[in-house]
């Protein structure tokens, strides 16, 4: 790293009203990783594969990948834009409060913060699900004998030690972290590769484009089969796999303060990693659907027939390959899964760390430490500490047998990361021309990108409260808590919280981001 970079991107910092406390160890390579690696191919695409299945089929995915992943790309180049005016470990709250206003600051700097959480806890259990599948390939008794059968407290057993596996990696070094995101990249596309090639030779037979390409699903007991509700409500449901797996790229913003020469590598590292996981999921996806011969297991929700559930990609897996080649597939999605939850806790802890920087967070003076290392140690414990407390609920069985209350909890990190997203979005289109930007730009294009992104926010958040089955709508005569999406409630909750917070007490306090210079 030359001098002059240095210089450069510390005089940046410094116009933004920031000293330098992390170290700027990161490439722009190192910085494309992390997002990289936490939308993570070899985890969304395994872990929420059955959302599509069953709400749609294969047309959901085929079909329904590369069309809402040119819209999240679309999302991409707005957030670019912005982090290229304004590298800052805080990004997406930073900006928001510099366009908007430290009430716009305030409320997006919160949905990003527990959106961040969720998505920590929500990947890191998922990995710990398939840490638990992985040895229980292995021993004929584990499933049985280990915690006495129970498989939630074995999950979570598995998931508290992944948690703090990650925290000890994340408070070592930055440079170390840097180091092992540029190997998650590899290992991602490697991963990926060898995947594929075994559900291309591996099966004794696949299935035909006619199926892949136009087969229809409808496992959510919603409407019929090609009917009007099919296709604006069950289809749209199953196209959310893409927008649940394709999330997390502000990671390129958040660790900002820690690459060199931020303004242009940050901005590439978030629209860059969205593509190329794009291109690579929509392979890895189609390789799913050509090995998925036995429809009828894999569509089976018996435990007694398919102990993996119903539409799961496992259930795919297991019954197109051989043993030995199932458990290679579910290492590598594991390992995959678990490279994921490391990155996760990092963007997670640099923006608690910029957030209290500013003073936003309770106990800010604690977060915004930063260790003689350049990492700032009491974020990473924070997020750590806050994804397991966000996950106790998965301790919970319901009568359907899944963990419910947590699927319900973690559900809102989604919402909150692309509400998030939303707001600073709409804020530079409704600047103009009158805007500032950086060396990475948009030109006059902004003009209907911004629009664009923002409605596809707006429809997406719609889906995600709805109702995953007729039994989640409080009229039917089936209606059971346990089928109920949870999402419009916490949603509903943390907006009434913050809004009720900062009419209270925050208004009078907190006026956005504050300098730290001398």
């Amino acid at each position: 790293m030359s001098d002059s970079t240095v210089n450069d991107d510390e005089s940046v910092l410094a116009r933004l009203g920031y000293k330098q406390e992390l170290h700027r160890s990161w490439s722009g390579f190192s910085n494309f990783a992390i997002s990289f690696s936490i939308i993570s191919i070899l985890a969304g695409c395994f872990t929420t594969f059955g959302q599509a299945w069953n709400n749609g089929g294969p047309i959901a995915i085929s079909i329904g990948w590369p069309v809402i992943s040119a819209f999240i790309l679309i999302i991409g180049f707005c957030l670019a834009e912005l982090v290229s005016a304004y590298p800052t470990s805080g990004g997406i709250y930073w900006w928001a409060a510099k366009l908007g206003g430290a009430k716009a600051g305030y409320y997006t700097g919160w949905l990003n913060l527990v959106g961040l959480v969720a998505i920590l806890a929500s990947v890191a259990y998922g990995a710990a699900i398939y840490l638990n599948t992985f040895i229980d390939l292995f021993s004929d008794g584990y499933a049985t004998g280990f915690l006495g059968g129970n498989y939630l407290y074995q999950q979570f057993f598995w998931f508290v030690a992944l948690l703090a596996l990650i925290t000890a990696v994340n408070i070592f070094s930055s440079h170390l972290l840097a180091v092992i995101n540029n190997v998650s990249v590899w290992w991602h596309v490697f991963g990926a590769l060898i995947v594929v090639l075994v559900l291309v030779f591996g099966p004794d037979s696949h299935q035909s484009l006619s199926f892949v390409f136009t087969e229809r699903i409808n496992n959510a007991g919603i409407g019929g089969d090609g009917d009007s509700t099919f296709w604006f409500y069950v289809l749209p449901l199953g196209f959310l796999l893409t927008q649940y797996t394709i999330t997390g790229y502000d990671a390129s913003a958040h660790l900002s303060e820690e690459t060199q020469g931020a303004a242009n590598a940050a901005a590439k590292g978030i629209w860059q990693s969205i593509l190329y996981s794009a291109i690579g999921g929509w392979i890895l996806l189609l390789a799913f659907l050509f090995a998925a011969t036995e429809t009828d297991f894999i569509n089976s929700f018996d435990p007694a027939v398919n102990p993996y559930g119903g539409g799961s990609v496992l259930a795919v897996l297991s019954s197109a390959l051989s043993p030995a080649l199932f458990k290679l597939v579910v290492f590598i999605s594991m390992s995959g899964q678990i490279y994921c939850s490391t990155a996760c806790m990092t963007s997670t802890s640099r923006m608690l760390f910029a957030f209290s920087r500013d003073r936003a967070v309770p106990g800010s003076g604690w977060w915004a430490t930063v260790d003689a290392k350049g990492v700032p140690r009491n974020a990473v414990f924070a997020a750590g500490a806050a994804a397991l407390v966000l996950t106790l609920p998965a301790l919970y069985e319901s009568p359907s047998g899944a963990p419910t209350a947590f699927y319900a909890v973690v559900s809102i990190g989604v919402i909150g990361l692309y509400l998030a997203f939303a707001i600073p979005i709409y804020l530079r289109w409704r600047i103009g021309d009158d805007w500032q930007p950086g060396p990475w730009t948009l030109g006059s294009r902004y003009r209907w990108l911004c629009l664009l992104a923002v409605a596809e926010i707006a429809v997406t958040s719609v889906y995600f409260v709805l109702p995953f089955s007729p039994a989640g709508w409080p009229l039917n005569d089936d209606f059971s808590w346990t089928a109920v999406n949870y999402a419009p409630i916490v949603l509903a909750l943390l907006l009434g919280a913050l809004y009720a917070g900062w009419h209270i007490s925050v208004k009078h306090w907190f006026h956005g981001p504050r300098s730290n210079l001398q």
